[in-house]
C-alpha cells in the first residue's frame, strides 16, 4: 500500500473538498465535509480496496490520515 494512493482514495470520499487540501498529515477531522456518513464511507473505502476492516475506535484514536494508514497497513 502506497502513501499516495492511500491519500487519493480517502480523498474520493468527500464531494465538496478541495483533494488538494487533503494530504498525509491533514488532521482529518478539522475538514469542513468530515461526517460520521464520511467514517462509513473510509472504513467501506479501507474494506473495499485494502481488504482490511477499519473499526469505529480505529478511526476514533486517529487524528491524521497517516494515523488510519498505519493502522490499515497493520492489519494487511
Amino acid at each position: 500500500m502506497e502513501e499516495q494512493k492511500f491519500i487519493i482514495n480517502f480523498s474520493k470520499q468527500f464531494d465538496e473538498t478541495d483533494p488538494e487540501l487533503i494530504e498525509f498529515n491533514t488532521k482529518f477531522r478539522d475538514l469542513d465535509e468530515w461526517s460520521s456518513l464520511t467514517a462509513l464511507s473510509v472504513m467501506a473505502m479501507s474494506d473495499e480496496q485494502y481488504g482490511v476492516s477499519l473499526t469505529a475506535e480505529d478511526l476514533g484514536k486517529s487524528t491524521t490520515l497517516a494515523d488510519i494508514y498505519r493502522i490499515i497497513k497493520s492489519k494487511l
